[in-house]
């Protein structure tokens, strides 16, 4: 079920929603497993819940009743099922039964909503968004479909149709999964620990999520552990941790007077724990080096807080920051800078460039649909080629500008017209990389073919479910993309 009906975390009630499109008038959308437009990511997560417990239902089907009038439209409840002849309405709720407070006379449409089923006498059964996200609306739902005679048939396997939304790959819920304990471990958090940490959490998270998630992650961390000890073996986490220990303990004392760590940005706790007892002894010294914005690596139990943390975790020392660049003018830098600061989380820097800029330095092109996107790589290329012909732009070392197509999957090398060779090869060499494989890469020229919902940014790798792993990770929406956003766009 996790992965069809609970893949997305919900943003906070009321927050603006990372939508799938938007309609004429601009309305955001989402889209069900089962294919309609839905106005919320709320309702898409009721409507798939109810597609995989096969569950009939309408969307926003007209009233069975005429409400038309000058002061109202005519009626049309969220849900209606027609087996059990039961219409549900979903209200924007917190746990105090308040609606945000920029919802303008929502409490009066309530209001409203709930004479129609009362003076027309027709069932009507209410969830709320903290009910939702506690997992009691949902429960709720089933209990009174159980009640008008619908039962629910669960079923992972039910076929999708061609218009539906695609749930979250099996893939990416193994590589959620295998992030999630490495994180655990590095924390030497256990199963009851982040339940724990689950039961703590704020009200208006997603925990009903959470609590599923560990469901399904909570048995594999287990059997991980389990094989590992029935074949008297340790993973990569268990040695870090046991090496800290036994520095921590006085079983070994720690020879080196100068313990060096490079891209400490990506160091994970356990990590960072090794190196704190490697120079815990009087006389002895770490020399980190790391960039906070370059943090780019969670997947691979990277935890930033060790970067933007680092006295709290290691006491007083010196900070040299390294503030100019050679790698992008001024003005790229400062987009670039503006966009990953929006996070507080971040060390603050003025990055100074000393890069000259030549013609303008950052570009938007739009494509009406992702087919396209080869296409408009082509004409961006097309006219780079004619551009470097005619003298209008400078040619690179040896005769040739550099470009690179970067992508956030392996999957996004489409992007890169197969014929570049012929067609543009004589005044540049185009290569496609990952956005993390262009990490200490440089470019003359950069395109970023995948600025779209799912690919930047991605879901997956800043999912919030992590934070129970991450007891003091960085909790600003998306931040690791952010990060690696702003990493590819200097190239």
């Amino acid at each position: 079920m996790f992965r069809l009906v609970f893949g997305r975390d919900l943003p906070p009630l009321g927050a603006d929603m990372m939508a799938d499109g938007y309609d004429r008038d601009g309305a955001p959308y989402m889209r069900t497993l089962q294919g309609e437009r839905v106005k919320s990511l709320e309702e898409c997560v009721i409507a798939d819940w109810l597609f995989y417990n096969g569950v009939a239902y309408d969307y926003e089907r007209r009233y069975e009743f005429d409400t038309a009038t000058d002061t109202h439209r005519q009626y049309r409840p969220d849900f209606y099922y027609p087996d059990a002849q039961l219409y549900h309405e979903h209200f924007a709720l917190d746990a105090d039964g308040q609606p945000p407070k920029h919802f303008a006379n929502y409490s009066e449409g309530m209001h409203w909503k709930r004479q129609q089923h009362a003076a027309r006498g027709t069932a009507l059964v209410e969830t709320t968004s903290f009910g939702l996200r506690s997992g009691q609306a949902l429960q709720h739902l089933a209990e009174r479909l159980g009640a008008s005679g619908v039962e629910l048939d669960p079923n992972p396997d039910r076929e999708l149709p061609d218009q539906g939304a695609k749930p979250m790959p099996d893939a990416d819920l193994i590589g959620l999964m295998r992030t999630f304990i490495a994180h655990a471990k590095s924390n030497c958090l256990t199963l009851d620990d982040m339940a724990a940490r689950l039961r703590q959490m704020p009200e208006d998270q997603f925990k009903e999520r959470y609590r599923r998630f560990l469901e399904i992650a909570g048995p594999v961390f287990q059997a991980w552990d389990n094989a590992l000890a029935d074949e008297r073996s340790i993973d990569f986490e268990d040695m870090l941790n046991m090496a800290a220990g036994l520095l921590e303990q006085g079983h070994y004392e720690s020879p080196y007077e100068l313990v060096m760590a490079d891209e400490f940005q990506d160091a994970s706790r356990a990590r960072t724990r090794l190196c704190r007892a490697l120079v815990s002894q009087p006389g002895r010294h770490l020399f980190a080096v790391g960039d906070d914005w370059q943090s780019i690596n969670r997947f691979a139990g990277a935890d930033v807080s060790v970067m933007t943390g680092f006295r709290e975790w290691m006491g007083h020392g010196q900070v040299l920051k390294l503030e100019q660049t050679f790698r992008c003018p001024q003005a790229l830098c400062d987009v670039s800078s503006r966009f990953i600061s929006r996070n507080p989380a971040q060390i603050a820097k003025a990055v100074r460039s000393a890069a000259p800029t030549m013609g303008p330095v950052l570009q938007a092109f739009q494509m009406n649909r992702r087919e396209e996107v080869q296409d408009g790589v082509r004409q961006y290329l097309a006219k780079l080629h004619q551009q470097l012909l005619s003298g209008a732009v400078p040619q690179g070392r040896n005769g040739r500008v550099t470009v690179f197509v970067l992508g956030r999957y392996r999957a996004d090398r489409g992007a890169v017209p197969s014929d570049w060779k012929t067609a543009f090869g004589s005044t540049m060499d185009v290569e496609f990389l990952t956005a993390h494989r262009s990490k200490g890469r440089e470019a003359d020229y950069v395109i970023l073919p995948g600025m779209i919902n799912r690919s930047f940014p991605s879901l997956r790798a800043d999912d919030p479910v992590l934070s129970l792993a991450m007891p003091d990770g960085d909790t600003y929406p998306l931040s690791e993309e952010r990060r690696l956003q702003a990493l590819a766009v200097p190239g």
